[in-house]
């Protein structure tokens, strides 16, 4: 079926001053060509595209069959500029002219071109003002307390809970999940326990994670960092504190008994959770499930990976943490039967997403990047032995001091139930930038000594993963293909 002339016409409800539909149609006819297609909508309103005849024409329009369309005024086809502009964006892809009457509106001339830009103009200016407002709202909801919006958090259903105004408003209440979250917190901070063998105890027992259905150290981690499980109190505050957030609570708010909220702008590449400068921390109308001091061992055992830096603890090959899968990006696992090692990608033997196979030999690629590593280290130049802790050491006691001064800042706010918090945790800084700063003086007094050229065979297994995590960034597997990235 070739293109045809589409008119459509819309009256929402019969008035003495507004034209019918047919009139409309009247008008629109002398514009087109002797062959088209009538859509009508009577007892609609133009402020939404929630109309069945112009659904139907924008299909055709998505199927090729609408050269122009013609209309009597531009509020009979939309009453929203913001929704022209995304109806504008449809018909341009698929080289769909389109005619207003009453404007003298026609994209097919230089003039309909002009006016079109305007109103695609205002029509940008509408979308970022409403992002804007929709953002401040957003932000302003969390500020007060209430679920801003979106779904429910992993344990949490959403209800109502008396805002601060005493008025119902969108709350978390805890749902059939909540003993499982309060498992994981309890689970992660014993002293063996680690993100994957909680992830295994869980898929074990047959319980389905967050919108997938096995659970994985990333969807753990989300569960884990969030403030939204703890019972906020004085500890919380401090913690949170020592990272750089703006609160919106006073420190003797924190009950102990309600959750908080993270929010703000970030960098879409980090995670939420990683770099909290300037984040705004608000306590929330719900209770927390778990309490402050498990929530907090948490915390530190999760501070305390991330300071790792993941440098895999692979007992089959020195290249542990640095195998990728190139077709879905998820790290290589090495299994082990009798003498002989198989590469499997984690996420097609975990969970399900992947169908890659993995054909490359581990051995031999350890030999291929061996002798690669072996050249990089020759031709190192000789160089005298620095305190390799210094670097270190500098950067632990920088953080301290900004901690110190954040504490500071704090007691300024401080009441006499909330003083005491603030002095022991400045007290315990005060006591590690000591010790820090005892063994940076050592360090510099230390005499120095030439290095002897390293030789990657001689290390032992641990030695060459440091070696192996410095001079490569990952490498990527692919059928019996290794693709290796350098930090060089």
């Amino acid at each position: 079926m070739s293109a045809l002339d589409a008119i459509y016409a819309r009256q929402s409800v019969d008035k003495a001053d507004s034209l019918s539909i047919q009139g409309q149609i009247g008008l629109c006819r002398q514009k087109s060509g002797e062959d088209f297609r009538v859509y009508q909508d009577k007892g609609y309103s133009g402020k939404n595209t929630n109309r069945p005849a112009f659904q139907r024409m924008m299909e055709d329009v998505e199927k090729g069959l609408v050269q122009k369309i013609i209309v009597y005024r531009l509020d009979r086809f939309s009453r929203s500029i913001a929704d022209f502009g995304r109806l504008w964006e449809i018909l341009r892809r698929h080289n769909v002219e389109f005619v207003s009457i009453n404007e003298t509106f026609d994209t097919s001339t230089p003039m309909g071109r002009a006016m079109l830009n305007i109103i695609m103009v205002f029509a940008q200016l509408e979308r970022e003002t409403t992002a804007e407002r929709v953002r401040d709202n957003y932000y302003q909801r969390a500020k007060l307390g209430s679920w801003p919006g979106g779904p429910a958090p992993y344990g949490f259903s959403i209800g109502k809970l008396p805002g601060p105004d005493g008025k119902p408003a969108p709350g978390l209440l805890p749902d059939e999940r909540a003993s499982i979250v309060e498992r994981i917190f309890q689970s992660y901070a014993q002293e063996d326990a680690s993100l994957g063998s909680v992830a295994r105890s869980l898929n074990g027992d047959g319980i389905p994670a967050p919108r997938r259905a096995t659970w994985d150290n990333v969807s753990l981690s989300r569960i884990l960092h969030s403030p939204l499980y703890v019972m906020a109190d004085e500890d919380v505050y401090l913690y949170y504190q020592g990272k750089g957030l703006i609160f919106a609570n006073r420190l003797e708010e924190f009950d102990g008994l309600h959750g908080g909220m993270i929010v703000g702008k970030r960098d879409r590449s980090a995670g939420k959770y990683q770099d909290l400068n300037e984040q705004h921390f608000s306590l929330s109308t719900h209770y927390g499930l778990v309490p402050s001091g498990l929530w907090l061992r948490c915390q530190y055992k999760l501070d305390a990976n991330r300071q790792l830096g993941g440098a895999g603890r692979g007992k089959h090959t020195w290249l542990s943490g640095l195998l990728k899968c190139g077709s879905c990006g998820y790290s290589i696992k090495v299994n082990r039967d009798r003498d002989k090692y198989y590469l499997v990608c984690s996420g097609r033997s975990n969970l399900g997403l992947c169908d890659a196979s993995i054909r490359v030999g581990l051995r031999e690629l350890e030999a291929s990047v061996k002798a690669e590593l072996e050249r990089l280290l020759a031709e190192c130049p000789d160089m005298e032995e620095s305190a390799a802790e210094g670097p270190e050491l500098a950067q632990e006691l920088d953080q301290i001091d900004r901690k110190i001064d954040r504490l500071m800042s704090a007691l300024a706010e401080s009441t006499d139930l909330t003083m005491p918090y603030v002095n022991r945790t400045i007290e315990k800084l005060e006591a590690q930038r000591s010790g820090l700063l005892e063994r940076q003086t050592a360090l510099q007094k230390a005499p120095r000594q030439k290095l002897r050229r390293l030789s990657f065979a001689s290390l032992d297994f641990e030695q060459k993963k440091l070696v192996a995590a410095q001079f490569i960034q990952e490498i990527k597997l692919s059928g019996d293909i290794a693709e290796v990235s350098w930090n060089i």
